[in-house]
């Protein structure tokens, strides 16, 4: 417990599965939290879901400067800086194949998962800069780490970029004392799941399930509380000295 004691942490994707569990678990560790959404009613949902004095939200589109800004600016008012930023928004765009990838979709799929994440950055850094020290942690997939199934070509190319970024970021701040790290998690429970298994097989998503399952060593999904325990951990003091790194939860897919 209070191992976030005083800190002040901004999740993205807030209203998500992940996002959510993140910030239950970094509220029971003592954080202040503010969840940032595109989604009003979704954000009302999760803050009523958290009643908690120290949680409040921003209704935000992380694809666009200004509104960057003001989520950051938000927890600046109300707490007094940041800490802690999970870039956690992200999008799984149309299951399609690549000759075939709507223009459109693609572009947004990377607006979302990668513009959103380097506007984050840009806004949080000086702010972090400021308190003296500060950790991001950026999630990407294990499609950041290995080739992608069928279909999943924008999503796949968007969780290799925040690689990227998290690397060049991990250097320029080190003399900062602010750590950059991404999380890579494979299936997990939750709507973006539901929606890639309704994607790739609308007819019989139990039936992609049931195929996917085998594929991880642990044979099973994960679930949002064990990826919000690996980025609690990098939020916190016990990983100063882990920056620059992906970190997997992902029942094993990554050794296959």
């Amino acid at each position: 417990m209070n191992r976030l004691a005083g800190k002040v942490a901004l999740i993205t994707g807030g209203a998500g599965a992940i996002g959510l569990a993140a910030a239950k678990l970094l509220l029971l560790e003592g954080a202040s939290v503010v969840l940032v959404d595109v989604s009003e009613s979704r954000l009302r949902q999760a803050s009523l879901t958290l009643g908690s004095d120290r949680a409040s939200s921003v209704v935000a589109d992380v694809t666009t400067p200004e509104d960057t800004r003001r989520y950051v600016q938000a927890a600046v008012d109300r707490h007094g800086g940041v800490d802690v930023l999970l870039a956690n928004a992200g999008i799984e765009g149309d299951i399609q194949p690549l000759a075939d990838y709507p223009l459109a979709t693609f572009d947004r799929v990377l607006a979302v998962n990668v513009r959103g994440v380097f506007l984050g950055l840009q806004q949080v850094i000086p702010v972090m800069a400021g308190r003296g020290s500060g950790s991001i942690v950026i999630t990407s997939s294990i499609l950041g780490l290995k080739g992608a199934g069928a279909g999943l070509s924008a999503y796949a190319a968007s969780k290799h970029a925040v690689v990227g970024l998290m690397r060049t970021a991990a250097i320029e701040c080190a003399p900062l004392n602010i750590r950059v790290n991404t999380v890579h998690p494979a299936f997990v429970e939750g709507r973006m799941m539901e929606r890639i298994a309704h994607g790739v097989s609308p007819n019989a998503s139990e039936e992609f399930r049931q195929q996917t399952r085998p594929l991880v060593p642990l044979s099973r999904y994960g679930t949002p509380d064990e990826v919000a325990q690996l980025m609690l951990f990098l939020a916190s003091d016990e990983s100063r000295f882990c920056t620059g790194g992906t970190y997997t939860v992902d029942g094993g897919m990554s050794a296959t």
